[in-house]
């Protein structure tokens, strides 16, 4: 792991939802860089920048037309360049999306590739179909068909695209692929970005094409999580690529146990620095995400001991743009908004690794308030609703699988002010403002010496002075229905974390008795408060 990042406190911008400079109501880099002094004040030292790239946003950037250009609609190279160099001013570094798995089925690769160019047909998976029928039975994480027809339709050939069928996957076999992608990330490096998040990177190599065993959902994926092959393109890019530079990557890397994360991770294997798993963000669904079930917070403690134990550094979180506001998922929100956010910034400061923060978490932002398909832009969710009703059912249930499941829950624009359109834009929002911006805001909260902010700023401020915190083991020591507590420990003494997961005051476990150095409460109390965080030191060691 390269240790200039280790400790890091990573914030990632969702670009078209954090703040618009000029009115068009989409967020844009010009918007980003007004917000960082704001950055610098919350002790922000990255920030991962979700894809600025040329792209037709069929799925809001991670179909990219351009991989060295930027999208007209967030501003120019030159706003770019500004950016990391005003970030720069402020001790921030900036870490780019890297998006391999696949292009937009706009770039110029497969553009050529469709007039006919062999060369290019290559840099893309294209197959036969068997028999009058597909290539294989795989399936899609966007719940549609994973194979599109591609070309003359008398060829029967069919491209694989295990995304929206505007992004087709790239063909890693072919070593000019690796070599563009080469290319391109010496680019961005050469510019002075501190490394890159790498969307689904555990998937890009796929084994074989043959049929894969039958499944709710993802059938075939035994043939392309976290091949050797896959392995083998990350050593190599380590080595050609990430070696000859300060900087880092983090790979998204799906449905992986942490054994795999260990082989992605170890410093003797040369592959990724961290990589974001996600067995605790499925604590809550059956099967695939989209079927919730009733929080309990047993499950997620389990999950989370069980990869603070089993892998040595962590990438630590709760949100992304990819998942449900925490806030409304972990906690009753409401009346315990405020306490249950500091709660869940509190845990995820003090778990170890390095923390990762989104947008708007600082203020307690929550799920969106969407009243109906018509008001969702991402296409998962669509597509979800369509298999939905193939599948017959009905409306009410198919609203409310994606009403609280909805990638754009958290794609709902930054809440700055309570004045028109949350202080994002001038203009009209792109997706639907959350109403209650009016209380909930950036404004509010910095007016609050008990806000939200002002308590991420303080547990930040801590971890990175305290050497428990940045190095410390972790050895859970309590676990009940609704109280967590786990103790960091380092050459003999310790810190230990407890929260609340519950609504209702809990009895506070012996474990727990020393003096408390921080909590979302003011004064002392015998019992756990709702969503209450304590983080307490104990003394020395026996």
């Amino acid at each position: 792991m390269n240790p200039n990042y280790k400790h890091a406190t990573v914030y990632q911008i969702y670009p078209r939802s954090f703040c618009d400079s000029n009115g068009d109501g989409i967020g844009d880099i010009r918007g980003i860089i007004s917000k960082l002094d704001y950055l610098r004040e919350l002790g922000v030292d990255v920030i991962w920048l979700s894809p600025v790239y040329k792209s037709p946003n069929d799925d809001n950037g991670y179909d990219i037309a351009d991989y060295k250009a930027i999208q007209p609609e967030f501003g120019t190279m030159a706003d770019f360049d500004e950016l990391l160099s005003e970030a720069g001013k402020r001790g921030i570094k900036i870490i780019m999306d890297l998006v391999i798995n696949h292009t937009s089925d706009e770039h110029e690769w497969f553009i050529r590739a469709k007039a006919g160019d062999e060369k290019y047909k290559n840099y893309y998976i294209i197959k036969k179909g068997k028999d009058g029928k597909l290539p294989n039975n795989w399936g899609n994480f966007f719940a549609d068909c994973p194979w599109e027809p591609f070309g003359d339709p008398k060829n029967e050939e069919y491209y694989l695209h295990l995304f929206s069928k505007k992004q087709p996957d790239l063909n890693w076999y072919n070593p000019e692929v690796y070599s563009e992608i080469c290319d391109v990330m010496r680019f961005w490096l050469d510019k002075g970005v501190a490394g890159f998040r790498c969307d689904v990177i555990n998937i890009i190599y796929k084994n074989t094409f043959a049929d894969g065993k039958k499944q709710l959902a993802l059938t075939g994926k035994e043939h392309y999580i976290s091949t050797e092959g896959c392995h083998n393109i990350l050593k190599n890019l380590r080595r050609d690529v990430m070696d000859k530079y300060d900087a880092f990557t983090v790979g998204e890397t799906v449905m992986v146990t942490p054994d795999m994360a260990r082989d992605l991770t170890a410093p003797e294997r040369g592959e990724l620095d961290m990589v974001f798993a996600f067995e605790h963000m499925e604590c809550d669904q059956i099967g695939v995400k989209w079927f919730k079930t009733k929080f309990r917070p047993r499950r997620l403690m389990k999950a989370l001991t069980k990869w603070q134990t089993q892998l040595d550094w962590n990438t630590c979180y709760f949100e992304n743009h990819d998942q449900p506001r925490s806030v409304t998922r972990f906690t009753e929100g409401g009346k315990y908004r405020k306490a249950g956010s500091k709660m869940l910034i509190g845990l995820n400061f003090c778990l170890r690794g390095t923390p990762y923060f989104y947008q708007g978490q600082e203020i307690g932002m929550t799920n969106g308030a969407f009243e109906s398909l018509d008001e969702i832009m991402d296409i998962e969710s669509h597509n979800v609703d369509k298999m939905a009703r193939s599948l017959g059912i009905i409306q009410p249930f198919r609203w409310n699988l994606i009403k609280k499941t909805s990638r754009d829950n958290a794609r709902t624009p930054m809440q700055w002010t309570a004045g028109a359109n949350a202080g994002f834009t001038s203009g009209t929002p792109w997706l639907k403002l959350n109403p209650n911006y009016t209380s909930v805001n950036v404004d509010a909260d910095l007016a609050d010496p008990d806000g939200i902010i002002a308590f991420f700023k303080k547990v930040n401020a801590f971890k990175k002075s305290n050497e428990i915190l940045k190095e410390g083991k972790f050895r859970e020591i309590y676990a009940g229905r609704t109280v967590y507590a786990f103790r960091r420990e380092l050459c003999g003494e310790s810190l230990i974390a407890v929260c609340n997961f519950s609504g209702k005051d809990a009895k506070a476990p012996k474990v727990i008795e020393g003096r408390t150095l921080i909590s979302n409460y003011e004064g002392e109390s015998a019992v756990l408060r709702p969503y209450e965080f304590r983080l307490i030191s104990p003394g020395k060691e026996e």
